[in-house]
């Protein structure tokens, strides 16, 4: 029993160094300068993942550069014009869902079936409003849809072509499912189908390309918003964590915002969102400090991999990520706007 006991513990480990040599190999905590008490902060992601870092010289991480520049300077407008939280999230969203680079909206990966499915969610800090969609197939910009859920109904969630026929019914625009489909997109699912032929992605993707925006607003309020296209060759009917409420996407006043990317699964049953803003707001953890217990000492140990762009009701902004790679941005009324890509650059 007690060789058993000693193999065990010498198992747990060994999985606890690689884990941790992982986060310090590829995962990265930062931290960057907003200015002193702007009046508004706007901070963005692409999406998270791998095991290398991206080659910055491609054709396509400057396409991905060009894309965060203009969903910023998208949000940028709403917020210094005065706008709420939502808006701005919507706005800058919009252009990464619009965009074929990132896994959200045109672009985002295709199902087991062959078709792409968005999950999105919105939620405003000042009294706790949210609204999401699962499993939409025809809204062509997700994070709209799931602010009228927030804003124009008593529910948080609707499903399937529950969410395409409310968004058309609402007034959004409505695409013919093809609109979605790249040919990036197409080949990657059917090199996943020759190589694992008859299986479904259970286990996560080691790239992931949700987007999300954290922000803070001129009347002081904080928001935070996630649209994703799922993982590859995901089984028909697969949510992830996005849509839900508390662990890919969650604003309070009180705490903090956060936007999640990763395996969907372990941020939903280790509520992450909701998780980093209870550490805060119960046991009076800065937001670094709380993202990086949720993150790098709760998901890694266990296999649970991704990153969170989060911000506290200064404006504060922290990213953490356990991958190689997380683009993302920032800018508020006192800095300009700057963008990464890998996880261990500083945006500038």
């Amino acid at each position: 029993m007690d060789t058993i006991i000693q193999m065990r513990f010498l198992v747990a480990a060994f999985f606890l160094c690689a884990n941790a040599a992982h986060a310090q190999n590829y995962g990265a905590t930062e931290v960057p300068d907003v200015g002193r008490n702007p009046e508004w902060v706007i901070a963005i992601h692409g999406g998270a993942g791998g095991t290398e870092p991206a080659d910055l010289a491609t054709e396509k991480a400057e396409q991905t550069r060009k894309d965060l520049q203009a969903s910023l300077a998208a949000g940028a407008r709403i917020l210094e014009s005065g706008g709420t939280g939502t808006e701005a999230i919507e706005a800058a969203l919009k252009v990464l869902e619009d965009s074929p680079h990132f896994n959200a909206g045109r672009g985002a990966v295709l199902d087991e079936y062959g078709v792409a499915r968005h999950d999105s969610s919105i939620m405003r800090g000042e009294d706790l409003a949210a609204g999401a969609i699962a499993g939409s197939s025809r809204i062509r910009n997700p994070i709209a849809a799931a602010r009228a859920v927030m804003e124009q109904t008593q529910n948080v969630m609707l499903h399937g072509e529950g969410a395409d026929w409310f968004a058309s019914q609402n007034g959004l625009e409505v695409v013919n499912p093809l609109y979605f489909i790249t040919e990036e997109r197409r080949n990657q699912l059917l090199e996943k189908r020759a190589k694992e032929p008859g299986t479904v992605a259970d286990a996560g993707d080691s790239y992931f390309g949700t987007v999300g925006a954290v922000v803070l607003d001129k009347h002081g309020n904080l928001s935070a918003g996630t649209t994703t296209g799922g993982r590859a060759n995901k089984r028909f009917g697969r949510i992830g964590d996005t849509p839900v409420i508390g662990a890919g996407t969650y604003a309070s006043n009180t705490s903090c915002a956060v936007s999640g990317t990763g395996h969907g699964e372990y941020f939903m049953r280790w509520t992450v969102a909701r998780g980093i803003c209870a550490r805060m707001e119960f046991n009076d953890e800065s937001l670094k400090d709380a993202a990086e217990a949720l993150i790098v000492d709760s998901l890694l140990p266990v296999g649970g991999y991704g990153a969170v762009i989060a911000m506290d009701p200064s404006g504060k902004v922290v990213f953490v990520s356990t991958t190689a790679n997380l683009k993302r941005g920032v800018m508020s009324s006192s800095t300009p706007a700057r963008f990464a890509i890998n996880a261990d650059n500083e945006v500038n």
